[in-house]
């Protein structure tokens, strides 16, 4: 009965250090892509950074996140910011005409009409589902 329970805390006790490990090397690795997405480090910076990262990776990502720990904040603020923009303008250029103002939408159905590319009764009908 005694070797369940050593047993038991034997696996608890590695689960831990498992958990601590994949921890380590997720902040490893959130350090190394920051270091390479940063653009206004210099080459030399980089390299040096490299350096304390491979060689004392532990105590080097803990360096790092207190030293750079902002900026990789304001550079992934930025980062979702710009993605955000560009969804918007993606949407905004999918939806197209629906987008506009009624007004406008009733001037090129009334530019349509005009060259008689639609008749009165689908002239009416854009007319209508433009100002509902």
């Amino acid at each position: 009965m005694d070797s369940i329970g050593n047993d038991f805390w034997d696996v608890l006790l590695w689960s831990f250090w498992f958990f601590i490990w994949i921890a380590a090397l997720m902040v490893w690795f959130r350090c190394l892509f920051d270091l390479f997405s940063d653009h206004s480090l210099s080459g030399w910076a980089k390299a040096g950074w490299c350096v304390v990262l491979i060689f004392i990776p532990w105590l080097g990502a803990l360096i790092y996140l207190i030293a750079r720990g902002r900026s990789m904040t304001r550079r992934q603020i930025d980062r979702a910011a710009d993605l955000q923009a560009q969804q918007a303008a993606y949407i905004q250029q999918v939806a197209g005409s629906s987008a506009q103002a009624p007004a406008d939408q009733i001037a090129s159905a009334k530019a349509l009409l005009d060259s008689g590319a639609i008749n009165d009764e689908e002239f009416q009908a854009l007319k209508a589902r433009a100002l509902s």
